[in-house]
């Protein structure tokens, strides 16, 4: 247990140490000290990927109540282990990437909120008490922030200001949900409000606030308004850790928050709401991914819709048994699966950028000849998000599908199903379009193979997770038995 603790510190203490270095250093550390710190929080956070069971740390010997009580369990395990993979493949992405185009000037900048980033989040898997949640989140959100304003245009900084208005108005309502739990519950750790909490005004009240709060840091529909224009303003690699990183942060709080506390609270019909809620994510993300003509807004849009199947989680899972747990390894599944699909997908993005100095879905022609590896990385990103055998999204929507026909919830089967052929449609578009032949010569500038090496890989990831779902069943097992 020791060591589990010693390396889940480290994973929150030394990206926090890198990033404060990396401010008072500038210039002078990029990229050296962030790649350096990044390799050792990685070889920290790899020994947990198979924690079995529960295991809960009191920080500084203070039990809760009083003291701050961190929590490793697999899905936590799971996911520190998928964004330590995926940050480093971003921090070396971006040490190539950066001072090729016009942020050679801010690339010093963009590694400080980039760490903070990484410590917040490895911070929200571990906490185990609602407000130190909120504390972590509202890290996670700020840095965040940061990186789509990066740029200091005004497309930039009015995504910016956007992304840190709603952020900000769903913290306040998430606290104040907060709030009455504590008031009406006397605590705010997880295992004691599990224990003490009844379906009673109060905390329907407060599990209604802090979900709006939740639904808007992870852009779920129809609170989705700042998620296109920051992903289309930011630098590749913030995009990439936008949509594969940080609103998956905010899911895995809202997931804890209804499965672990609010089972008593949430009733069937406020379950299929949400679960709606998804629905029209899925249909309305992709209708308006296949309107856009911009290449990132495609796949920025895509993700409004990929997000909507994550809410299925909360009516797949009413009632504890297979189908929940088929339905809850699925959500996870989907979770990683589309964290590596779209971090592949932005950052493929980022060098058809550079390579045409544009991303205008009408003048890609010709790309699919001149950047194949590019264009192949997000050819095999799209199987994910279509749900094509062989990709891990095509494992997960499956295990969503037997558990929606298992629980006689056979409605999300054609939302599954729709929204999969919807997902085909702005795949079908991006590529067909990579291959045409350009009408006019097109100048194409050479981009480094090691980038786009490193785009390929995470899309093989996404499709190479389809033969390895045995571990997302084990650990969605030990999650329904808390």
């Amino acid at each position: 247990m020791l060591d589990s603790l010693v390396l889940a510190v480290a994973s929150v203490v030394l990206p926090l140490v890198a990033a404060t270095l990396s401010f008072l250093l500038g210039r002078r550390s990029a990229p050296w000290l962030p790649l350096a710190f990044g390799f050792a929080i990685l070889a920290a956070v790899l020994p947990l990927a198979g924690t079995n069971g529960t295991q809960s740390f009191a920080l500084g010997g203070w039990a809760a109540p009083l003291g701050i009580e961190w929590r490793l369990d697999g899905q936590a395990a799971l996911m520190m282990v998928v964004t330590a993979i995926l940050a480093q493949a971003v921090a070396l992405f971006a040490a190539g990437h950066l001072p090729r185009e016009e942020l050679r000037r801010e690339a010093g900048r963009f590694w400080p909120p980039f760490l903070f980033l990484w410590a917040a989040m490895n911070a929200v898997y571990l906490s185990n008490d609602l407000f130190n949640l909120f504390v972590a989140l509202e890290l996670a959100s700020l840095s965040a922030v940061v990186l789509v304003t990066l740029k200091g245009k005004g497309e930039a900084l009015t995504a910016g200001m956007r992304y840190l208005l709603v952020s900000q108005a769903g913290s306040l309502s998430y606290l104040v949900g907060v709030g009455f739990l504590y008031a009406g519950f006397g605590t705010l750790h997880f295992g004691q409000l599990a224990e003490r909490i009844e379906a009673n005004d109060t905390a329907l009240l407060a599990l209604a606030l802090m979900s709006v709060g939740l639904f808007a840091k992870t852009a779920f529909f129809p609170l989705h308004i700042w998620l296109p224009l920051a992903h289309g303003a930011a630098p590749a690699p913030a995009s990439a850790l936008l949509s594969g990183l940080v609103v998956k942060a905010s899911f895995f709080v809202l997931m804890r928050l209804w499965i672990e506390i609010m089972g008593p609270v949430a009733g069937e019909g406020v379950r299929q709401l949400a679960g709606w809620c998804g629905a029209a994510a899925v249909i309305w993300g992709s209708l308006l991914a296949l309107c856009q003509t911009r290449l990132k807004l495609v796949v920025a849009y895509s993700t409004v819709a990929q997000l909507g199947y994550l809410l299925l989680v909360l009516p797949l899972t009413f009632q504890p048994g297979e189908a929940a747990r088929d339905a809850l390894a699925g959500i996870m599944l989907l979770v990683v699966a589309h964290a590596f699909a779209k971090a592949s997908m932005f950052l493929a993005c980022g060098l058809i950028l550079e390579a045409l100095g544009h991303d205008r879905l009408n003048a890609i022609e010709g790309a699919a000849r001149h950047i194949p590896m590019t264009v192949f990385a997000m050819g095999l990103a799209g199987l994910t998000l279509v749900g094509l055998p062989p990709s891990g999204g095509f494992v997960a929507k499956w295990l969503l599908m037997t558990a929606s026909i298992q629980t006689g919830q056979w409605w999300w089967v054609p939302v599954l199903l729709l929204g999969g052929l919807l997902a085909g449609g702005y795949v079908f578009m991006i590529l067909a379009r990579t291959f045409r032949q350009p009408e006019e010569v097109t100048d194409f500038r050479p981009i480094p193979h090691g980038l786009e090496i490193l785009t390929l890989s995470l899309g093989v990831a996404s499709t190479l997770l389809a033969f390895w779902a045995q571990p997302f069943l084990r650990i969605a097992d030990a999650g329904m038995m808390r």
